[in-house]
């Protein structure tokens, strides 16, 4: 891995976490839609991430080397797809409520808000922690750089 492929790797982080952000966020802001072009209440979205390997010849080489078991560092993170959760909608009594069936319950969407907001956090911190590391890197290049003066 070369050292300069660190940028990258952390900047695919940072994206993954943006967008966990940004799920987060939309699940929040739906936590009342009660009808959604699919017909139902909204449904809670989650992010799937996975590892993405380094893809250099090196790499290859050295996974061909070790009956086909990649040893080498992984290249990042990357959303792998946006997934519905499929738990039950929460039934809530109001009669009152322009989609209450005949009973008077209406479903609400399956979003938690204490749920979404330890996400959106657990995001926030990671996406830090991300910046931080791209930013020491580089550091780290500057001063390789005063290093030939």
């Amino acid at each position: 891995m070369s050292f300069l492929s660190a940028f990258d790797i952390c900047g695919s982080g940072l994206t993954a976490q943006r967008m966990r952000l940004d799920i987060a966020s939309e699940n929040i802001t739906n936590m009342e839609t009660t009808r959604t072009e699919a017909g139902g209440p909204y449904r809670r979205k989650m992010v799937v991430l996975e590892e993405i390997q380094e893809n250099s010849f090196r790499s290859q080489f050295a996974k061909a080397l070790n009956g086909g078991i990649s040893k080498g560092p992984s290249a990042g993170v990357r959303v792998a797809e946006i997934r519905e959760d499929q738990r039950d909608f929460i039934p809530v009594y109001n009669p009152e409520h322009p989609d209450a069936g005949e009973d008077g319950y209406v479903l609400m969407p399956n979003v938690d808000l204490v749920k979404e907001t330890v996400d959106g956090m657990s995001a926030t911190r990671s996406y830090e922690a991300n910046l931080t590391m791209f930013n020491a890197i580089k550091l780290m290049a500057q001063k390789a750089l005063e290093i030939g003066k």
